[in-house]
């Protein structure tokens, strides 16, 4: 009989984090611990609730904690019936996969997790003033990164296409990707991708808000540009719903967060629905921890995926967990000399 018990954790940015939507200082997660008949040995997940964005964004949040970890036999079994719960279904599968291997944050064993191999990875830009913005992308390109992501939509249109102007002038051959965090409106989103199309752009994620279907779907069918979706998965459960959005907009690619997109069967679920249609994917991280980042970077690893992964933000925090995860330049790789330091944690 296993036991599970769970703790909130704070995370503190370097930064002022900013998107189309808001700006953060820290953000809240939560840590599920699960122990078999020896309680030294534990599997350890995260359920990176994202306030404001996840579908299971709900008051009574801990209380449904507090149920499956009273109840985690029932829901070790069937991780399914967390389906509107998405963080703590992939905090309950990761924390398993970690247990029946041992501990110490294996979750999905590759030549990954034996130093053997490296995940590479876009750079993420921030958001932020123009000048902040330019800093950060002539940073990024020194580091070598030869797939670049940038956010957009909040600041003045003008000079965001100054900044990729910038990034075309200095790296004629890097990738740049943008995320638009629905903050173009419908009626004018197809001119601005027209003229984001001058800078040679890989593929926007959500030009618009997401839940508009017909909207989203022509822009996948006029836009030079092509469209990833991202916030328009979330709260999409259950296969059927999936199949309906996915064959109503048909998009080009689908970014998968798992923390926010059923965790790592239901995103698998996402792949392979999408393949059905002729999209791509690639995943990206939804602002986890390192032990959350861990458990995408091995998932992401085992795929065998050869796209550039949103998988950067381990640098992100103050106070993030010291785990064996290193970058160097645009590589995300898995140093097995390097252990995992948890700090004290108050277990509910």
């Amino acid at each position: 009989m296993m036991k599970a018990t769970w703790c909130k954790y704070r995370l503190d940015f370097r930064f002022t984090a900013i998107t189309s939507r808001e700006r953060m200082r820290h953000k809240d997660t939560y840590f599920i611990k699960i122990t078999d008949e020896d309680d030294n040995v534990y599997g350890l997940g995260e359920a990176g609730l994202f306030r404001g964005l996840s579908c299971d964004d709900r008051p009574d949040y801990e209380e449904k904690l507090n149920e499956v970890c009273r109840e985690i036999d029932s829901y070790a079994q069937s991780p399914h019936q967390l389906a509107d719960y998405p963080s703590i279904r992939f905090a309950i599968e990761t924390a398993i996969r970690d247990l029946s291997n041992g501990g110490n944050r294996l979750i999905i064993p590759s030549s990954w997790t034996e130093g053997k191999s490296e995940i590479t990875i876009n750079g993420l830009i921030w958001m932020g003033d123009a000048e902040t913005m330019r800093r950060r992308i002539a940073s990024k390109l020194a580091e070598g990164f030869r797939c670049i992501k940038v956010k957009i939509g909040g600041i003045n249109f003008n000079e965001e296409v100054n900044l990729l102007e910038l990034i075309r002038n200095e790296a004629p051959d890097v990738e740049i990707r943008l995320d638009a965090n629905g903050a173009f409106n419908p009626t004018e989103a197809l001119d601005k991708l027209d003229r984001l199309s001058n800078y040679r752009i890989h593929s926007i994620e959500q030009p618009i808000r997401a839940g508009q279907w017909d909207e989203m779907h022509r822009l996948c069918m006029e836009s030079p540009i092509p469209i990833a979706l991202d916030e328009e998965l979330i709260g999409l459960n259950t296969a059927k719903r999936k199949i309906e959005m996915l064959s109503a907009i048909k998009p080009q690619f689908i970014i998968l967060k798992p923390t926010l997109c059923g965790g790592i069967e239901g995103s698998e679920e996402w792949i392979r629905l999408a393949q059905e249609i002729g999209a791509n994917w690639w995943a990206t991280s939804a602002l986890e921890s390192n032990i959350g980042l861990n458990a995408i970077a091995q998932w992401v690893a085992g795929l065998e995926s050869d796209m550039p992964q949103g998988l950067g933000t381990g640098q992100l925090y103050h106070n993030n967990i010291p785990s064996p995860l290193t970058l160097n330049g645009d590589k995300l790789a898995y140093d097995i000399t390097s252990g995992w330091k948890l700090p004290e944690l108050e277990w509910h």
